[in-house]
């Protein structure tokens, strides 16, 4: 990786079998405090509601949470799900953040439904695709140009980020806004044409690209010790494609008795993982932010032993050291 591209955290406020939620939330700042100790650029909290495996529903809770510890390191959401709130709404609370934090708060907006029909259900979400015009009016009463104005009132901008995907690739794109990309759109053959589409888009829109890739990343002594690590997250995933519910992270069993289906899963996200030792990951890496000519990563890792959690993401930032 080159010194010109950014490094970042996703932290998802994994559970863990055996421990209780608040326990995940505290373990969630203090990875934000290492992080900014490390010299990572940004640290984001992801939105996710009754999933079993993910303590926080609340990203700008935690991330008031985690300003508060801190001094420095830019705090941010990825993302907040636009379809689960109201604009007006949202646009307050990151308000709220920037007034209280200044200079230091990103808004990244997605347009993901709920896990499950019941939580959708729970959340009161639309049928109907709304995000481009949710977007548009979110940045409105940011910027001050709505029908009313959003308080409190700031001098400055929000920053605001789309996750995407497909589709709104082209509405980050026609808005101008920096993009952040992951999951299996980053192994693609179709990525660079995607990228380009977004790029001119942007440019059209009279914004600047900027390109954040995200990806799970675990660094270990050995090959053998870094697919340990990114067992437990496969495991699961495998779980959830079984029962439908996203489970708390369990230790890891490498001869765990697993079906054909289960065994295909875990092998299909470990491979999307970048994991191995610091040299095997670099040259991943390096690879990555090439083929999608990214501005910067978004590690978004994790995994059970959070001790182990923690000497990867410490490997993880040498590597920009390095260059």
């Amino acid at each position: 990786m080159t010194p010109d591209v950014k490094l970042s955290l996703l932290d998802r406020s994994r559970t863990r079998a055996g421990e209780p939620d608040d326990a995940t939330l505290r373990h969630s700042v203090a990875r934000a405090l290492r992080a900014e100790g490390l010299g990572y650029h940004r640290f984001w909290v992801a939105e996710h509601h009754a999933v079993p495996g993910i303590a926080s529903g609340s990203p700008p809770v935690l991330i008031a949470a985690a300003a508060a510890r801190t001094d420095r390191i830019r705090l941010g959401s990825g993302g907040v799900m636009l379809p689960n709130h109201r604009p007006l709404v949202v646009a307050e609370q990151f308000a709220m953040l920037e007034a209280l934090f200044p200079g230091r708060i990103d808004l990244g907006v997605g347009r993901s439904l709920g896990f499950t029909p019941p939580v959708r259900r729970a959340l009161h979400a639309a049928a109907t695709d709304t995000f481009a015009d949710d977007l548009a009016e979110l940045r409105a009463y940011l910027s001050g140009t709505a029908p009313i104005t959003a308080r409190p009132r700031l001098d400055r901008d929000v920053p605001v980020f789309v996750l995407a995907t497909g589709k709104g690739l082209a509405v980050a794109g026609d808005a101008g806004l920096p993009v952040v990309v992951g999951g299996p759109i980053l192994s693609d053959d179709a990525l660079g044409p995607m990228l380009d589409d977004y790029r001119s888009r942007a440019r059209a829109a009279g914004g600047e690209p900027y390109v954040i890739v995200s990806t799970d990343v675990l660094i270990a002594d050995s090959p053998q010790e870094a697919r340990e690590l990114a067992l437990p997250e496969a495991w699961a995933m495998a779980v959830s494609r079984t029962t439908g519910e996203f489970p708390a992270l369990e230790p890891a069993e490498p001869g765990r008795e697993m079906t054909g289906r289960q065994r295909t899963t875990v092998e299909r996200t470990i491979a999307r993982t970048v994991h191995g030792t610091e040299d095997a990951v670099a040259e991943q890496l390096d690879d990555l932010v090439t083929r999608a000519g990214a501005d910067e990563l978004l590690a978004s890792s994790s995994t059970f032993d959070r001790a182990a959690l923690a000497d990867s993401d410490a490997r993880l930032a040498r590597l920009l050291r390095r260059h």
